[in-house]
């Protein structure tokens, strides 16, 4: 079973600066230990006590895997993961005002 993983920017230094990769499983939770077994060091960057960590999205075929099952979200051969950081923060508005519309 091949499953498609795409990665971003901030993990490829685990992949060799590879922007997708393979993997293997029947499940998330099984895609990211194969991984791990190629690519030391990306497990520990996606999970955190056996959930996703909480500023990581893992996307199924352009579903989010938190609306399924999570990391024991089914994958069959042909599917696409997609890992992408969570965005958070932003900046002030330029003089320091309220963003309001004026």
């Amino acid at each position: 079973m091949a499953i498609e993983v795409r990665v971003p920017t901030i993990l490829r230094t685990y992949t060799d600066g590879a922007k997708t990769v393979t993997g293997n499983g029947a499940t998330v939770a099984e895609l990211f230990t194969d991984l791990e077994s190629r690519h030391a060091g990306i497990q520990a960057r996606l999970v955190d006590g056996g959930e996703l960590r909480r500023f990581v999205n893992v996307y199924l075929n352009d579903e989010d895997v938190r609306f399924l099952d999570g990391i024991a979200t089914k994958l069959k051969d042909g599917d696409s993961v997609t890992i992408l950081p969570a965005v958070a923060g932003g900046s002030a508005p330029v003089g320091g005002g309220s963003g309001a519309p004026v």
